[in-house]
């Protein structure tokens, strides 16, 4: 598998050096400290179970992977999958690696960011990938919301928004043992580099 580059500090991206691309986006720059003292929340796998009824990628890159619940689902179908995250959750990672360091990477990206950061990871994302290539975000439906998202997303649509008609549950630090609800809704929002138009919003 070609891993990915990463970019030398100062290196700008496709829409300008990550100082600038935050303060578009009405978002404060964070530091790698502050990242780590994120809150860890793992996904179930019945997010990527319901992904693939829709997507079907044969290679991605997942940065957040944490203990690598949706790596382990998606590699159990036969996808080609490179996990990295900012620490290391007691599963081996391919790479522990600052995701906002990245500088190219030639699949498609699954990712469940930090939601404070997630705006930020999403650009990111975008700028490293190929046209034609996508990037899932499992994502709370507020997401949606917010002058700053709006600005972002007019200038990149998602090309669909997967909305779950029920609760997944993400576990606080990867307690399957302590949590087994949700009062959260989610969703699926996939972008495809280049794609411009409406977003189409479906139910799972």
């Amino acid at each position: 598998m070609n891993k990915p580059r990463e970019e030398k500090k100062g290196k700008k991206d496709w829409v300008g050096n990550n100082k600038a691309v935050y303060t578009t986006l009405g978002a404060s720059s964070h530091a790698l400290e502050d990242r780590q003292e994120i809150d860890y929340y793992a996904t179930s796998p019945v997010a990527i179970n319901h992904l693939l009824r829709f997507h079907q990628p044969t290679k991605v890159w997942e940065p957040s992977a944490g203990e690598l619940h949706l790596v382990d689902a998606m590699r159990e179908v036969g996808i080609d999958v490179y996990a990295t995250d900012i620490i290391e959750r007691g599963r081996k990672l391919d790479k522990v690696m600052d995701f906002m360091l990245a500088d190219k990477w030639d699949g498609d990206i699954v990712m469940n960011p930090p939601y404070k950061f997630a705006l930020q990871h999403i650009n990111k994302a975008l700028s490293i990938i190929g046209d034609g290539q996508k990037v899932f975000a499992f994502l709370k439906i507020q997401f949606l919301e917010g002058k700053a998202r709006k600005k972002f997303f007019e200038l990149y649509p998602p090309k669909e928004v997967l909305i779950f008609s029920f609760r997944v549950p993400c576990f606080k630090n990867g307690r399957f043992d302590l949590y087994d609800s949700s009062a959260i809704a989610y969703a699926w929002f996939v972008w495809e580099k280049g794609f411009c138009g409406d977003p189409i919003i479906k139910w799972i």
